[in-house]
């Protein structure tokens, strides 16, 4: 009896005790070499950033390369949650990459964070989310910017892939409403490195302005070769373009070049007045104080916000299961449908059940090439 008193005694107080959590898993692809390459990077360079914890829980994060190829992310997923048992699945920055990996995400029932503006069929994302803005809200505001400056007709240089399709099919939308039509088309691979042939036709069917759709260091190369061709209307780049290696590898010929882009690129340029000034400046300081000065990058901006979310959705999932289990894996999809309006370095964005992109057409912020840097339009 006398020993049995203590036994009981010390079960209790064990019953007490917070019950131990697992690891939140993390597995995320990116596109560290490859044509993507320049979008993957930045990404990372933020990843590692990332604080230890979140919420009490440790983060246990693994990234992997997929070199811009679609069958290594798909690898690089089914590793994710077969071995290594993850609880949320990011990637691909490269758009082709990441709808293969949401076959897997939707497969395994695993949130996928895509950081590509990934175009699927109805009902096949209900468990893929994206950090990008989507192509048509960004060729909104592309459009909105051709209307002021008198444009009536687009050439189009784009990718072959799914990110160069998405592009044609929405701006051509938007553009047919605004009285602008596409006038010449061309396509060329993320691999090529020439497009001397599509460049001559362009210049020869002499629209008012012509839309490069690529990404990254490779949508310099494009650009190039239409100015060299002696174009002088106005050129378009897309938000995969609004990174520094467009500048870096395209010197003078992209200067006045027009390139959309979300908020956190041009961070100290914001009226106060706009939502994300704060989280775009929170992000700027801490990536150029780990990264220099001058650094910044959308998808960089894109990697800022996954924590934004994760702050936000992990408490919340976290009463409702452990990590390491089905259960938490869909809390965590819950909750991201229904956080309601956050506020990310990218602009205000609100998942919901229905509508797994969340960025509204306000979000997309036009840019010019100024002296070599970005200048709001």
């Amino acid at each position: 009896m006398t020993l049995w008193k203590p036994l009981v005694a010390a079960l209790a107080g064990l019953m007490l005790l917070p019950a131990a959590q697992a690891d939140v898993k993390i597995g995320i692809s990116l596109p560290l070499t490859g044509p993507a390459s320049g979008l993957g990077i930045p990404m990372r360079n933020y990843f590692q950033l990332f604080p230890a914890t979140v919420a009490g829980e440790k983060l246990d994060i693994t990234i992997l390369d997929d070199a811009t190829d679609p069958t290594k992310g798909v690898v690089n997923a089914k590793r994710f949650v077969t071995e290594d048992k993850v609880d949320i699945l990011m990637g691909s920055a490269a758009t082709p990459v990441a709808i293969a990996m949401a076959d897997v995400a939707a497969e395994s029932g695993t949130v996928q964070f895509a950081f590509s503006p990934a175009a699927l069929p109805p009902g096949k994302d209900a468990w893929t989310f994206r950090l990008p803005q989507s192509t048509g809200v960004m060729a909104h505001a592309m459009v909105e910017h051709m209307k002021k400056q008198g444009v009536k007709s687009v050439g189009f240089l784009g990718y072959t892939d799914a990110y160069g399709e998405s592009w044609l099919k929405d701006f051509s939308a938007v553009a047919e409403r605004a009285g602008i039509k596409v006038t010449a088309t061309e396509r060329f691979a993320r691999s090529d490195t020439s497009v001397t042939g599509q460049a001559l036709k362009l210049v020869s069917a002499n629209p008012d302005a012509i839309l490069i759709v690529a990404s990254g260091s490779g949508a310099a190369m494009p650009h190039k070769a239409v100015v060299e061709r002696n174009y002088k209307g106005k050129i378009y780049q897309t938000h995969a373009a609004a990174t520094r290696d467009l500048m870096r590898v395209g010197g003078k010929d992209v200067e006045g070049a027009y390139v959309v882009s979300g908020p956190a690129v041009i961070a100290e340029q914001l009226p106060d007045s706009h939502p994300s000034k704060k989280a775009a400046i929170d992000f700027v300081q801490k990536y150029e104080k780990a990264y220099g000065a001058g650094s910044r990058n959308q998808f960089a901006g894109h990697a800022y916000d996954t924590l934004v979310v994760l702050e936000k959705v992990i408490p919340v999932a976290l009463k409702k299961a452990k990590p390491g289990t089905p259960e938490f894996r869909a809390a965590i999809r819950d909750a991201m449908e229904t956080m309601g309006r956050t506020v990310f370095s990218h602009g205000v964005m609100n998942w919901t059940k229905d509508d797994h992109w969340g960025f509204t057409n306000e979000t997309g912020v036009m840019l010019k090439v100024v002296n070599g840097d970005w200048k709001v339009e």
